[in-house]
């Protein structure tokens, strides 16, 4: 039986009952059987998603994948709500109030010297919050950089290199951290003479924390960068690919020399 759906689709309520419709009884089989589990990697792959549309300037793209991320949001809320937890308004408010909170600068008159002091007191107030929610009683706790285990490895290292700086754990500038990757390289380099992988598997985690910490100092998102560097490689890849006569299997029959031959020419193109 047909449903009919709502008449302002601009409206953020119109979107919260399309989800409600979607999980009701008459709603989709594949929404309903949905769980906070089951849709974790979706909410994951969205936001990849969304990075990629940002990077590739496409507004068009960037609109599309903010709506699918925002789907995800509204989905777990219904299944909250059905399940009695709390309500995509709930979500709303809570939001809400942690963004008057962490703006003390904004909404309760609080004065800021730029915008280093106000991540500065963000994480102040996070901070606060997070010993708040603590149990009193317990006098120590076991440290954490507090990162989702789902965070990429790379994004991870940037931010725990952020974390570790407020501790003045870190690199006074950037050259002894290029210092510090060629002498992991040169480790790497040493570990796979070895022979034993264990061992070189260790250095080439060493060798990329510390290329992290090069692209934060740097002030570059090593994410994105790296992101970017795998779509130029594509594209030169699929560029081979044509001056190859369009047929990526040819690649397989070609000689070293030709292949480098190709690569040259994709690049230069």
């Amino acid at each position: 039986m047909s449903q009919k759906p709502p008449e302002n689709l601009r409206k953020f309520q119109s979107l919260v009952e399309v989800i409600k419709m979607l999980r009701g009884p008459n709603g989709c089989p594949w929404d309903r059987q949905q769980t906070h589990t089951s849709l974790t990697r979706f909410a994951i792959e969205e936001a990849h998603e969304l990075a990629e549309a940002i990077d590739s300037g496409e507004m068009d793209e960037v609109k599309s994948e903010l709506g699918d991320l925002l789907l995800q949001v509204v989905l777990h809320s219904e299944i909250a709500r059905q399940e009695g937890e709390f309500e995509i308004f709930d979500v709303i408010e809570t939001l809400n109030k942690k963004m008057l909170r962490r703006h003390p600068h904004v909404f309760s008159g609080a004065s800021v010297k730029g915008a280093d002091h106000v991540a500065k007191n963000w994480e102040d107030i996070k901070k606060q919050e997070k010993t708040e929610k603590q149990d009193t009683g317990a006098e120590n706790h076991l440290f954490t950089f507090d990162l989702p285990k789902s965070l990429p490895s790379l994004l991870s290292s940037f931010k725990i290199g952020e974390k570790t700086k407020k501790y003045n754990f870190d690199w006074p500038d950037l050259p002894p951290v290029m210092e510090k990757v060629k002498e992991e390289l040169s480790e790497l380099e040493e570990a796979i003479l070895s022979g034993d992988k264990q061992h070189y598997t260790e250095e080439l985690g060493d060798l990329l924390f510390s290329v992290a910490q090069v692209a934060r100092h740097l002030d570059i998102d090593p994410e994105q960068a790296l992101r970017q560097t795998n779509q130029k490689f594509e594209k030169r890849f699929q560029k081979m690919i044509e001056f190859a006569g369009g047929n990526e299997n040819t690649l397989k029959e070609m000689s070293t020399n030709d292949l480098e031959n190709l690569w040259i020419r994709a690049k230069n193109k």
